[in-house]
Order: structure tokens, then sequence, then C-alpha cells
């Protein structure tokens, strides 16, 4: 049995239902007090990584975990999440980290989840560690400005990044928690090509069959947009990756590649599939 936090998320919704299809039992936890829709056969559980407890019910039984915290995960005590793990049987743990603890790890927006991936690798069982870069789906931001006056606003619009699909990282994901030839590894998640806001927003008008007009913003333009749902280190850091990205960050990674045996999905392919949010 596996279980998924963060089942409500784009790459959860996704993990859930390639487990389900599986056939493999799976349990999706959220701390939602409202209804969770998740796919037929899967059993959902309500509980809060702020409380490590709660997920003990969860875990009854499971083979594996897929851990997804929240911003940094600071605000948690995953010592005590790892415990609760460890006693309930669970053999092998699948953490989805971020591509800029490698490339940033000293930074206050992401020091905190350094610390917790070398916690999973001290912790005693099998892990898996997953470092996407920016994702694909950042891009639902413009949904209403594109539904309401097709129009995109971002800043740094001529800098490039490999944005991965979360459903690749969903389907990487799915692989490590069934195959233990996976523990011990640490994957850097990319998409094939380096694609820069101006021309993501080029892949949505082709799309959706409309020209989109881009609006670059200032970095104190778009700082200002961050803070409302983003901490300020969090955003201080995704400002610097955005708008000066290290060599590292605009690299290339074979590591989707040579786990699903095919290349990583383009954001045009995910703008495809996805366009129905836009119009």
């Amino acid at each position: 049995m596996f279980v998924v936090t963060g089942a409500t998320g784009n790459v959860g919704q996704r993990l859930l239902s390639i487990l389900a299809a599986s056939g493999a039992a799976t349990t999706a936890v959220s701390r939602a007090r409202r209804p969770v829709v998740v796919p037929d056969g899967v059993r959902h559980h309500r509980a809060d990584l702020e409380r490590p407890e709660s997920l003990r019910p969860a875990l009854a039984g499971a083979e594996a975990l897929y851990l997804l915290v929240e911003g940094a995960g600071a605000h948690l005590n995953v010592p005590e999440i790892l415990r609760v793990t460890t006693a309930a049987g669970v053999k092998r743990i699948v953490l989805q980290s971020s591509q800029a603890v490698g490339t940033r790890p000293t930074t206050a927006s992401h020091a905190p989840l350094h610390a917790i991936e070398d916690l999973v690798r001290r912790s005693g069982l099998g892990w898996t560690i997953l470092r996407p870069g920016g994702f694909a789906s950042n891009a639902l931001a413009w949904a209403e400005p594109v539904r309401n006056g097709r129009t995109a606003a971002a800043p740094f619009g001529d800098v490039g990044l490999p944005v991965i699909d979360p459903d690749d990282i969903a389907e990487v994901a799915a692989v490590a928690l069934r195959d233990g030839a996976h523990d011990g590894h640490t994957y850097e998640l990319t998409g094939p090509a380096l694609s820069t806001p101006r021309e993501r927003v080029a892949d949505l008008a082709t799309a959706l069959g409309e020209p989109i007009s881009f609006i670059e913003q200032t970095p104190d333009e778009a700082r200002e947009q961050m803070l409302q749902f983003m901490p300020p280190p969090v955003v201080e850091g995704t400002l610097a990756i955005l708008g000066a990205p290290i060599a590292r960050e605009q690299r290339i990674s074979p590591d989707v590649s040579e786990v699903l045996g095919r290349p990583p999905r383009s954001f045009a392919a995910w703008a495809g599939r996805n366009i129905d949010i836009f119009r």
C-alpha cells in the first residue's frame, strides 16, 4: 500500500491516478476539510503534517510514503514525521524536494528543505529524492487574465528555464515508490528544453487559437504579486532563479528520460492538455 501526501496538488492528483490504475492500494492524505475527490479504489485520510501523529492511521500497513511539504517545510517537525513513519513499518520514502536545494542550498528560501533531505537520507528508510525545477503548471496563474483579457504578465520575459510538467514528476514518483532499485538516488527533474515566459505565453496562444498579449513585469511588480501567497524568503529565492539562473538551473537533466524511458513533456504539450482552463 502507498500513501501520498499533498494529494490535492498538481503532482499528487496525477500520482494517485497512476497508482490507482496500476491496482495498487493507495491512501491519499490531505488536510482539506472539504470533501476530496480521489480515483476509484483510493482511500482518503485527513491529516496534517504539522501534527505527525495524525498520519499514523494512514500509514498502517503502508510500504512507501510520498512526502510533499508545503513551502520549504521549516514549520514542520520532520524528525517526528519520520519517527511515526518508521514506527508504522514503512520501508521507503520518496521526498518531493526542489532543484534549488542542490543549486542554492544555503539560501533562506531552500535551506530548510536541504535539512529535510538530510534527515530523510539518515532515516534508515529506503529513500529517493526528487528535485524538480519550475513547474509548467505555474502558468495557471495566467488563467484568469487570459480568460478575461487575453493577457499574461511575468518578469524576466526572455530568461529561459527548463520547466517540468507535473505529470512527469508524478510518473517518476510512481516508479520510485514501487521499485526499490531507485533507493538512494536523487533525481533532478526538468523539461526537455529552455522556455522563456514570453515563449510559454506564445505556446498558450497557439493552443488557444487566439493571440495573448505578454506583459513584462518589473521585479518589484512581480514581488508584490508573489507576496500575496508566498513567504518573503521564498519570493526572493524564486525571483533570483527566474531573473539570474545559474548554469545548472538551465541544464537539461537526463533523469526523467533515464527513469521513464522517454523524453520529458514540453510546455507546449502541457498547454495543449490544459488549455480549457484558459478559455
